[in-house]
């Protein structure tokens, strides 16, 4: 049982007592302070996520057409993506074990500077015409990604219970204005880099440098005091070293230990991988039926409208209604839009885009609401190793699930793709289900 539950449970000293009297005041001063901090924390990661979403969204924007350029091969333009997503999956243990043993902070900021590296590599890759060094800074790259991803959890430490997942979905929601104008940088990126005699596509990669070394710069200047290390002290939880194979080990075995934590973990990684798996696959079935370049690309902005626009309702959502039922709430969306996709008509379908819609908010319900439930799950002390490696879980799945999403479009078609995803869910979901009777919403 962890603190957030327990402290539901009773425990404490008895209602009216003397000690109760004596400590009131200190206690309320107490809890006001905490969330004055938990108020500016929120404000410092917003920053930090916006300046960070701009960097991998240009990025992101360029990266298979760099590939292409660089290796001359349609069969080779998806590698450095690939690259970054594993890169993003090791660096989200990296980030834990920082986390771990010092805090939010240096984990966080890692992640932006490798990431940030990473982006000056594939300018030197872009210049010099080397494809491997282009996959090796893509891989780099994704540090980045890991950070912006593992932000939303510095937003629960000092949180109360209650409104933890309101808290995360803000973080969530800040990567909306990245995602939206990172993939508009390219136009301008080939404008800068002109000026600097670079090659057109190394261009975003320079506002992706600049974007990266100023989210580190604002969480090392700003995000103090350390979120983690606060709640950590008021818990007694001391600062531990370890290995990468220690805190996968530890992580495992705390998820194992929480059915709650389990289901979590499940939901968040099913949602991943259904979500890349479907989503990429579909500009591709789009295309291939005829569909227009413009209405490709307003489908997938819907899409992605769908992931974070309304992470801030998702979170409302889960902290009202319970991080099981909004989970529950995510899966059920998640198999509309498989249905929806599999039987729309992709040249111009209502039916069909609104299935790309639920995709999105699917999936954000799902990543809010778990994590947000993984958090209430476990105690203070495995939290970092557990949300590092429940991360490093759902990049592995969204990178296996964008792979096998290609092949089973080329064997077996869209719908046979959309009509699989669904049966990845049912694991999660009846997990989900069967929880009904336990308590899947923390109120301390």
């Amino acid at each position: 049982m962890t603190a957030d539950t327990s402290a539901a449970a009773g425990g404490g000293p008895e209602e009216g007592s003397a000690d109760d009297a004596d400590a009131g005041p200190a206690q309320d001063g107490e809890v006001a302070r905490l969330q004055r901090l938990q108020r500016r924390t929120v404000r410092v990661l917003v920053a930090s996520q916006v300046l960070g979403g701009v960097g991998v969204g240009s990025g992101v924007a360029v990266v298979g057409l760099l590939a292409y350029e660089l290796s001359g091969t349609a069969a080779l333009s998806g590698v450095s993506a690939t690259a970054s997503t594993l890169g993003a999956a090791m660096a989200a243990i990296v980030i834990a074990r920082l986390s771990v043993a010092r805090g939010r902070r240096p984990g966080l900021v890692t992640g932006y500077l490798v990431g940030g590296l990473g982006a000056a590599v594939a300018v030197v890759a872009a210049v010099l015409g080397v494809f491997w060094l282009h996959v090796l800074a893509s891989a780099a790259f994704g540090w980045a990604s890991a950070s912006n991803l593992q932000a939303r959890y510095a937003a629960t430490d000092l949180a109360q219970p209650a409104t933890r997942a309101r808290s995360l979905s803000t973080i969530v929601w800040a990567t909306t204005i990245g995602a939206v104008l990172g993939p508009n940088l390219t136009g301008p990126g080939a404008s800068v880099a002109a000026v600097f005699a670079l090659p057109p596509l190394a261009g975003a990669y320079l506002f992706s440098l600049a974007s990266f070394l100023g989210a580190a710069l604002v969480q090392f200047v700003w995000l103090r005091p350390d979120p983690l290390r606060m709640v950590r002290e008021q818990a007694a939880v001391p600062a531990v070293a370890a290995t990468g194979k220690d805190t996968i080990r530890l992580a495992v075995a705390a998820i194992r230990a929480s059915p709650e934590a389990t289901v979590a973990v499940l939901a968040i990684t099913a949602a991943h991988a259904v979500m890349v798996g479907i989503m990429v696959m579909t500009p591709v079935h789009m295309e291939h039926y005829g569909a227009a370049l413009q209405l490709v690309g307003l489908t997938i902005s819907l899409h992605i409208a769908g992931m974070y626009a309304l992470s801030p309702v998702m979170g409302a959502l889960a902290d009202r209604l319970g991080r099981r039922n909004v989970v529950l709430f995510g899966l059920v969306q998640l198999g509309a839009a498989a249905l929806l996709a599999a039987t729309g008509d992709p040249t111009g379908s209502v039916w069909f885009q609104g299935g790309l819609v639920l995709l999105g908010t699917g999936w954000s319900a799902c990543l809010i609401a778990g994590s947000a439930w993984l958090t209430d799950a476990v105690p203070v002390a495995d939290r970092p190793a557990v949300q590092g490696t429940s991360d490093l879980a759902m990049n592995l799945a969204g990178g296996v699930g964008g792979t096998l999403a290609g092949i089973v479009l080329a064997i077996a078609g869209y719908p046979a793709l959309a009509f699989g995803a669904i049966v990845l869910l049912v694991p999660a979901a009846v997990g989900a289900w069967r929880l009904g009777g336990l308590r899947s919403r923390s109120s301390a």
